[in-house]
């Protein structure tokens, strides 16, 4: 029962559902996601751990950045979750608002600070759902 309230407060705030969704396919270190969604690094280290907690995610040291990807075996499932409550990009303007700040912030991957992680972003890319959860 204890991984299954863990898991269900990983799922509780908005804030960190946004996290899931970033990293869903794409793996991102705290610095990544902090610009991403505009919040204090602290805050978002915080919730990385609450979902770490969960066992949810898979993760990969590279010097001092720890990149962090959402655990294959859990997508399928997380995928249907949104897809019941009806939540996507398309549907939520602030993970629209995600989307394009993740997709310029990686643009700019190669000239920032961290360096790229190499075992999680080796793995086969996850195709990201659009529209009702279809690749």
């Amino acid at each position: 029962m204890k991984d299954l309230i863990a898991f269900n407060h990983a799922l509780s705030d908005d804030k960190r559902w946004r996290i899931l969704q970033l990293i869903m396919s794409e793996a991102l270190c705290v610095c990544e996601i902090a610009d991403i969604m505009k919040m204090p690094q602290s805050s978002v280290s915080s919730h990385v751990q609450v979902i770490k907690k969960a066992d949810l995610l898979d993760s990969e040291r590279r010097e001092k950045w720890i990149y962090y990807r959402v655990q294959s075996k859990h997508r399928a499932l997380l995928n249907s979750i949104a897809n019941y409550f009806g939540v996507s990009p398309e549907s939520e303007p602030v993970m629209r608002a995600d989307a394009k700040h993740a997709e310029k912030r990686l643009a700019k991957r190669e000239a920032s600070c961290c360096p790229r992680p190499e075992e999680l972003a080796s793995k086969i890319p996850i195709k990201k759902p659009t529209k009702a959860g279809k690749p």
